[in-house]
Formats: C-alpha cells, sequence, structure tokens
C-alpha cells in the first residue's frame, strides 16, 4: 500500500501540478466571463415568448470545453447555472434545472466530437449534434416543467413548441455555437503563446488555414441566426 501511494506521489511532477493549477484558474476565468455576460446580455427574440431569453455563456463555456475537454464544460455549466440562479434569475431550482440541461446538451456533445475530431468540420458536426440535443431536451422539458414554474396552462405549451421553442433553442444553439467557433482559435493561441496550456504541433500554412476557415464557418453560422431572428421579428 505505501508503495502504491508513493508510485501515485511521484507520477505528480511539479510540471503536472502546475498545469492543473493553471488549468483551474483559465477555467475560473472562463467561468467569470461567461457569468458577466449573462449580467449585460439577455435578449428575447421572440415575440410571442418574451419571457425566453437569449444569452451567450454556453458559447463561452464551450470555448473552455473545446480546450478542456467535456468534463471541464459540464463542471462549467454547473457551476454558472448555480451562480445565475442565487443571483439573477427569477426561475428558482426547476429554472436552474433546464438552464443546466440547455447548457450541458449542447456543450458536452459539441466538446466531445470536437475532442476526438479536431478539425473544423468536426467542431461543426459537434455544434450540430449538440444543437439538436438540446433542442429536443428543451422541448420535452418545457413540456413538462413550464406549467409549474410559469403559470401558463399546458395547452397552451403545446401549441407553443414548434413554432416557439424549437425555433428559440436551435436560435440560441446556433449563434451560441457560431460565438464559441469564432472566439475558440484566438483564445487557444493566446493561451499557448503565454504558456499556459501546451502547445500543439502543427505547420504555419494549416495553422493559418484551420484559422481562416474556423472564422468563415463561424460567420456563415452567427450570420444566419441574425437574419432568422430578424425574419421572425418583421424586420423585412
Amino acid at each position: 500500500m505505501t508503495n502504491t501511494k508513493e508510485n501515485e506521489t511521484k507520477l505528480k511532477t511539479p510540471a503536472q501540478n502546475s498545469y492543473r493549477v493553471k488549468k483551474t484558474v483559465i477555467l475560473a476565468l472562463i467561468c467569470a466571463m461567461a457569468y458577466t455576460v449573462v449580467l449585460v446580455c439577455r435578449l428575447p427574440i421572440i415575440p410571442a415568448a418574451p419571457y425566453l431569453d437569449l444569452e451567450f455563456k454556453s458559447g463561452i463555456i464551450l470555448v473552455g470545453a473545446y480546450i478542456f475537454g467535456p468534463l471541464s464544460g459540464l463542471v462549467m455549466s454547473v457551476v454558472i447555472c448555480l451562480l445565475e440562479m442565487v443571483t439573477v434569475s427569477d426561475t428558482g431550482v426547476i429554472g436552474c434545472i433546464m438552464n443546466v440541461l440547455a447548457s450541458i446538451c449542447l456543450v458536452c456533445p459539441a466538446a466531445f466530437i470536437y475532442k476526438k475530431r479536431k478539425t473544423t468540420a468536426g467542431a461543426v458536426i459537434g455544434i450540430i449534434v449538440g444543437a439538436i440535443l438540446m433542442t429536443v431536451a428543451m422541448v420535452l422539458w418545457n413540456y413538462i416543467l413550464t406549467p409549474i414554474y410559469q403559470g401558463i396552462p399546458r395547452e397552451a405549451i403545446v401549441q407553443m413548441l414548434l413554432p416557439v421553442f424549437v425555433p428559440f433553442n436551435l436560435l440560441k444553439a446556433g449563434l451560441n455555437g457560431g460565438l464559441a467557433l469564432f472566439i475558440y482559435r484566438f483564445a487557444l493561441e493566446a493561451l499557448q503563446k503565454s504558456n499556459l496550456i501546451p502547445k500543439q504541433q502543427l505547420n504555419e500554412k494549416s495553422k493559418k488555414g484551420a484559422v481562416a476557415g474556423t472564422i468563415a464557418v463561424s460567420v456563415i453560422i452567427i450570420a444566419t441566426c441574425v437574419l432568422t431572428i430578424l425574419a421572425i421579428n418583421g424586420a423585412f
């Protein structure tokens, strides 16, 4: 038993301990940024349901999950949603549960797929899968829980599922995913240059191509979602 503990201690080198500290600090900063975004930017985008706010915390969390993995994304989602519940939210525990589910349904699948396939295509596929899972989960949980904490008859919720909850969650997931794609490469490069995380071995040409491709895809996703929101609100 003593030898096993000694071996485990030996495995924890100063470099590994230093990386754990850096990772914890970075995740805490990402949580702070995501929470700040929640405080300063909450937008109703569906006229029929003004209580459904678009916010961008999941996009910030997804950046961290792309860098550190889906488990880190899950932890950040729970922490931020709990903070939101005890500070700015008026939906209580039920709203917090739905908030957590929405965030992890988008973040964790997207980060898991990207971890297995670290390309722009992998990131986009992950966002699509996450958006679908998030939408399905939110349609189900809005049907079950919204009548309880919003006081809306279930029959009214059923009528809102397709015209309100489906487009809202798809647009929310698309904008958060597009935001994450746009920020990710810049955040990754900044952390690597600061020696806060290990550097990836990519040649300069591949690196520039990956950045350009990711930015182009993110802009297309964001622009498509913004135009759709404008159309829903009768802007044209």
